[in-house]
């Protein structure tokens, strides 16, 4: 990605990328609030939604944002139909106004997200992330994240541990993330400062897993 760039001669910021998070219960007013909050604009509590638009049109042009990048799509889903179809024509609005590119990250739901207006489904291309299997990718990907996870002594795992981890993540990338690192916070508090096979082999997940990774 494109990072953040400020020009000190002319002090402007320059923004090409942007990236927020779909609000858990999606409606026109959380939507540009959120984006106002990541825009680090400062909001009226009375300011009504067309000023909320155009104040974060303005910044956006002003930073000069090209890709606007959405992760949790899958959660306009949440909202009822009429609020589902403000959000998505809030999305296709932005990107005419703006000429600007949306990435848009989430489960399966996602694609029946965007579905819902045929005309924005129409301007994204669709890729799938395959499960991890077990197999030396798989390895090699632990090996990475274990490498650049700050404990002070290093994790070494067995096959068996690697395979129960596969196991209970169910091969999800993020699962496989949220496991290590809380594994990682647990050998911290214990002063272990490594991860351990018998810690692998006791952890199990603090809420439903099946519900937490869908």
């Amino acid at each position: 990605m494109d990072p953040p760039s400020f020009n000190s001669i002319t002090g402007k910021l320059k923004t090409p990328v942007l990236a927020m998070e779909m609000t858990s219960r999606p409606g026109e007013r959380r939507f540009y609030a959120g984006l106002l909050t990541l825009l680090g604009a400062p909001q009226r509590p009375r300011a009504d939604i067309a000023q909320m638009e155009q104040a974060a049109l303005r910044i956006m042009e002003a930073i000069g944002v090209q890709v606007l990048v959405i992760d949790e799509v899958h959660n306009i889903l949440a909202g009822s139909y009429r609020e589902q179809r403000i959000v998505l024509n809030t999305l296709r609005f932005l990107s005419n106004r703006l000429q600007i590119s949306l990435v848009c990250f989430g489960v399966n739901d996602a694609r029946e997200a965007i579905g819902g207006d045929v005309q924005l489904a129409r301007r994204f291309e669709q890729f799938t992330l395959n499960r991890w299997a077990a197999n030396e990718q798989f390895e090699i990907l632990i090996a990475l994240i274990l490498r650049n996870t700050p404990l002070r002594l290093p994790s070494v795992l067995t096959a068996k541990s690697l395979r129960r981890m596969l196991q209970i993540t169910e091969g999800v990338t993020a699962n496989i993330f949220h496991i290590i690192n809380s594994l990682a916070i647990e050998a911290i508090k214990s002063g272990q400062e490594r991860i351990t096979d018998a810690a692998i082999e006791k952890w199990e997940p603090e809420f439903d897993a099946e519900a937490a990774f869908a």
